[in-house]
C-alpha cells in the first residue's frame, strides 16, 4: 500500500514540476530597474534583484515620464524604468514603460 502512494505521489510531482515551470510564460511580468543598453527598440535593464531582461518595445508601447508620453529615442542608458508586459522566454514585451523623473536640483547650501 505504501509503494502505491509513493508511486502516485512521484507520478504527481513529474507532471506538477513542469506545469509550474512553464506557469509565469505569456503572462504579465514587470521589471524595475536602470537602463543599460538600447539596441533600436530592445533595452536591456539591470532589474533591482540584480538580473537583466531584455525589454522588446514595439508601436504600441507607452512610454511615459510623469504624465508626459515619450518617444523611444527619448530613453537612454542610465534612465531609471519600470516595464510591464507580458514576458516569454525570459524577455518582457512591454505595454507600458514609465521613465523616473529626474531628481530636483539640490538646493544650494544655505550661507552663515
Amino acid at each position: 500500500m505504501k509503494k502505491w502512494i509513493i508511486g502516485v505521489a512521484l507520478l504527481a510531482l513529474t507532471v506538477a514540476i513542469p506545469i509550474s515551470a512553464r506557469a509565469h510564460e505569456g503572462k504579465d511580468h514587470t521589471v524595475i530597474g536602470t537602463v543599460t543598453s538600447i539596441d533600436g527598440t530592445n533595452l536591456m535593464v539591470k532589474g533591482t534583484d540584480g538580473k537583466t531582461v531584455m525589454v522588446m518595445m514595439d508601436a504600441k508601447t507607452q512610454i511615459t515620464q510623469g504624465k508626459t508620453k515619450l518617444d523611444a529615442k527619448a530613453l537612454k542608458v542610465g534612465d531609471r524604468v519600470v516595464a510591464a508586459g507580458p514576458e516569454d522566454k525570459s524577455m518582457i514585451m512591454a505595454e507600458t514603460v514609465k521613465v523616473g523623473v529626474a531628481p530636483a536640483p539640490a538646493k544650494a547650501a544655505a550661507k552663515k
